[in-house]
């Protein structure tokens, strides 16, 4: 078994490569947080509610040697509703699609059903190199973090396949991440770079400012409503007679929830969360756009959209 740290001794390559890796795992394996942190910008939407990730969301990381576009899948699981099979057909595409697989399992959790069940279906993609990442390591001590290390090589075995590396990374505190992107770039297929330089993601803004929305709309409600919000940008157009050293951009979107009953939860009393919905979402939109924005936020009832096609459709599913 070879588990890499920062040590490891690189081989010195002069060709240009170019590709796609994504990472996948059980929901809230640490997947956002690392294509953050690996992009060194917020381009995935993070939170500690299991799966927030719809869309497929791509950093792009740019190096001399190198350009790796990593594409962020929402977790595959045992699923319970339309949209949740759904979910499940996006990730195995991806996966049929892209140049190399991270498998990201938290350190401080021990393998379960649901690693085994993804696991099994990586065992099925015979070409595709799969590098198990070892998230969180911070939250634990060595000990617990070599169990778990000998746990993940021992099941890639169990199932007839091998690790192309085993990392243990620890994103929050900044470990090994350079060193997981120095070992992704080697099973990259060589080629010239496929996005412009400063390219950072290629989801539309809309879809971004929408997550961005999402995010702080998930914030104080999660235990309440956590996968009942979606939320769709209706137009985003700049404010007409401004001078152009002080622009400011409209942004008018609607936050769905699935019942009328849940329409107070995201209001809250006075309007006093919505309120902060749209404070925390506005800075961030404006730090990702880099323009003064006016949000007008509203919350709309679509009822029961998870398990309706049309709905669905509507808000982008």
């Amino acid at each position: 078994m070879s588990v890499r740290t920062q040590s490891s001794e690189q081989p010195a390559e002069t060709v240009h490569r170019a590709g796609f890796a994504c990472f996948v795992g059980r929901p809230n394996a640490g997947k956002s947080t690392l294509t953050n942190a690996l992009v060194g910008q917020k381009v995935a939407i993070t939170s500690n509610r299991p799966q927030t990730t719809r869309h497929t969301v791509r950093g792009i990381v740019h190096r001399p040697d190198a350009q790796l576009i990593l594409v962020d899948t929402p977790g595959l699981h045992k699923p319970r509703t339309l949209l949740g099979e759904r979910l499940n057909d996006v990730v195995r595409t991806t996966w049929a699609e892209v140049d190399v697989i991270g498998f990201c399992l938290p350190a401080d959790q021990k393998l379960g059903p649901g690693d085994r069940f993804i696991a099994k279906e990586l065992a099925g993609i015979k070409k595709t190199p799969k590098v198990a990442v070892v998230t969180k390591t911070d939250l634990v001590d060595s000990k617990t973090l070599a169990e778990q290390l000998i746990a993940i090589d021992q099941l890639a075995k169990e199932l007839g396949f091998e690790w192309a590396e085993i990392v243990p990374v620890s994103a929050v505190g900044d470990q090994q991440v350079e060193l997981l992107a120095d070992l992704l770039v080697p099973l990259l297929p060589v080629g010239p770079a496929l996005y412009p330089e400063g390219d950072l993601t290629d989801e539309p803004e809309q879809v971004m400012v929408a997550e961005l929305i999402r995010e702080a709309a998930l914030e104080g409600v999660r235990d309440e409503l956590p996968h009942s919000i979606a939320v769709v940008v209706e137009e985003m157009l700049p404010r007409e007679d401004r001078p152009a050293e002080r622009p400011l951009l409209d942004i008018h979107a609607n936050v769905y929830i699935e019942r009328p009953s849940q329409k107070g939860i995201i209001i809250g009393p006075k309007g006093k969360r919505l309120k902060e919905v749209g404070i925390k979402s506005r800075k961030q939109i404006e730090a990702l756009l880099g323009t003064p924005v006016f949000l007008d936020l509203h919350v709309k009832v679509a009822k029961d959209w998870q398990r309706d096609p049309k709905q669905l459709r509507k808000l982008g599913f």
